[in-house]
C-alpha cells in the first residue's frame, strides 16, 4: 500500500494568502494532494507540481463535462459532499438504501471521483460507506467519535475505495495509518503549521517502509585477495551514525556496511557515502529487490538500513569505481536447515566498518569468530527478483 498525505486548503481555512501559506508549506514538505476549491485549482499550479483535487464553488450549478475548460483550471480529482448532504449542510436521507450513494452527492457534479463526508453519527458512517462503492477516494472526517468510525470503513471498504481520514496532527495521521494494522490508505491534514506538515510527511514514509530482521552472522574467514573495482555510493541523503546498507556477494545473504559518518584523524567523514564493495556484488533496494553494484547510476533509489532494520529510501547521485586492494569476508549464518556460508569483497581500508556484536568495526580489525550483522533470506534470485529455485553461490 502506498500511503498518502492531503492537505485541507479550501475556503474554510481563510482568504487566499492564508491558503497560499498552507499550500506552500505542504509542497515543500512533499505533501501528495491538495485539496481546494475549483476557483483555485489554477493558482495551485503556479506555485508547484502537486495532485490537485477540488470541491465544486457553487453547488447549485449543475456540470456535466468539463470540456473547454483551461488545463490548469482542470483538477485531478473532483469530490463531493461539501454545501451538500456530506457535511451536513443538507439533510442526510433517513433512506439509505438506493440513492444515498455517491449519486446523491454527484448529481450537482458528475464530475465527481470523490467523496467528503464528517462523521457525526453512525447515520453518517453508513453513508460514507455507501458511497464508497463508486468513489476513488472517499474522505471521512471525524466529529465526536474517529477511531470506532475509521476501524469500521477501513475493515468494511478499505479495499473498494482510496480512504483518507481527516487529522489535525502527525500524531492522529499515525494513529490512522496504524488503525486495524492496516491502516487508512491517506490523510487530510487540516493545519497551518509548518513543522505538523512535515512530521505528517514523515509518518507517511515511515509507514510505507519495510522493517527488515536482522541476524548475526559469525565470521570464518578474512584475507586480503588483491585488487578489484571497488564502488563507492554517494547519495542525496546524509545518513546517521547507525545508517549503511546492505552488501553481499551473495544475493541470499547480506552484510551491513556502515555509511562514512565517523570522523578520523586521517579523513574527513562522508555521512552521504557507503563505500559498498566490489562491482559483482549485489545492493538491496526499496523494492525488496537487488542491484549489482556496476549497474548503480545518478538518479536511482536505494535502500539505506539502521541496525535495527529500520529502510528507508534515497537517490543516488554519483558513483564512484576505482581500483583498491580489498579483502574476502566470509561468515556462516544460522539457519532453520543448518549453517550457510556466504561472503563479500571489501575494500582494505580502516574507513570501511561493518556492525558487529561488540559495536561498529573497521574491516581491518575484524577476526574470524566476529559476529556481524546481516540480512539472510533462504531464497534465489533472478535479475534481482527473488524466485523459488535452486541456485549455487560460492
Amino acid at each position: 500500500m502506498t500511503r498518502s498525505v492531503w492537505i485541507k486548503a479550501d475556503d474554510s481555512v481563510g482568504d487566499w494568502e492564508t491558503r497560499k501559506r498552507r499550500i506552500t508549506a505542504g509542497l515543500e514538505a512533499g505533501v501528495d494532494w491538495v485539496l481546494v476549491d475549483e476557483s483555485d485549482v489554477a493558482d495551485v499550479r503556479k506555485l508547484g507540481d502537486v495532485s490537485v483535487a477540488a470541491f465544486r464553488t457553487d453547488a447549485d450549478v449543475e456540470i456535466t463535462d468539463a470540456e473547454d475548460t483551461d488545463d490548469d483550471a482542470t483538477a485531478d480529482a473532483y469530490v463531493v459532499g461539501k454545501n451538500g448532504e456530506g457535511d451536513g449542510t443538507i439533510d442526510l436521507p433517513s433512506d439509505f438504501s438506493g440513492s444515498a450513494d455517491l449519486t446523491t452527492l454527484r448529481r450537482r457534479d458528475d464530475r465527481a471521483q470523490g467523496a467528503y463526508v464528517r462523521i457525526f453519527s453512525d447515520r453518517y458512517e453508513a453513508f460514507a460507506e455507501e458511497a464508497a462503492v463508486e468513489a476513488d477516494h472517499t474522505i471521512v472526517i471525524g466529529e465526536d467519535w474517529t477511531i470506532i468510525p475509521l476501524e469500521n470503513l477501513i475493515a468494511r471498504i478499505g479495499d473498494e475505495t482510496n480512504l483518507i481520514a481527516g487529522v489535525t496532527s502527525a500524531a492522529e495521521a499515525r494513529t490512522a495509518f496504524e488503525t486495524l494494522e492496516q491502516g487508512a490508505e491517506g490523510v487530510l491534514l487540516d493545519t497551518d503549521d509548518p513543522d505538523e506538515i512535515r512530521k505528517t510527511v514523515e509518518e507517511r514514509d515511515a509507514a510505507d517502509r519495510e522493517h527488515l530482521d536482522l541476524r548475526t552472522a559469525t565470521i570464518t574467514e578474512i584475507e586480503p585477495t588483491g585488487m578489484a573495482d571497488r564502488v563507492c555510493v554517494d547519495t542525496g541523503t546524509l545518513m546517521d551514525h547507525d545508517e549503511g546498507m546492505l552488501v553481499g556477494s551473495m544475493s541470499r545473504g547480506l552484510f551491513f556496511v556502515h555509511a562514512e559518518t565517523a570522523e578520523s584523524p586521517y579523513v574527513a567523514s562522508r555521512p552521504f557515502r557507503v563505500n559498498a564493495g566490489a562491482v559483482h556484488a549485489y545492493l538491496r533496494t526499496p523494492d525488496g529487490g537487488t542491484v549489482y553494484l556496476s549497474e548503480l547510476e545518478s538518479g536511482d533509489e536505494v535502500q539505506i538500513v539502521d541496525t535495527a532494520g529500520h529502510t528507508r529510501e534515497t537517490v543516488v547521485g554519483r558513483v564512484k569505481i576505482e581500483k583498491r586492494p580489498m579483502f574476502r569476508v566470509d561468515a556462516e549464518v544460522q539457519t532453520d536447515d543448518g549453517v550457510d556460508t556466504i561472503g563479500t569483497l571489501l575494500q582494505n581500508a580502516e574507513t570501511i566498518k561493518v556492525a558487529t556484536s561488540e559495536g561498529r568495526k573497521p574491516v581491518t580489525e575484524l577476526e574470524v569468530g566476529d559476529e556481524v550483522l546481516v540480512y539472510y533470506e533462504d531464497t534465489a534470485r533472478h535479475f534481482g527478483e527473488a524466485v523459488e529455485e535452486s541456485i549455487i553461490e560460492k
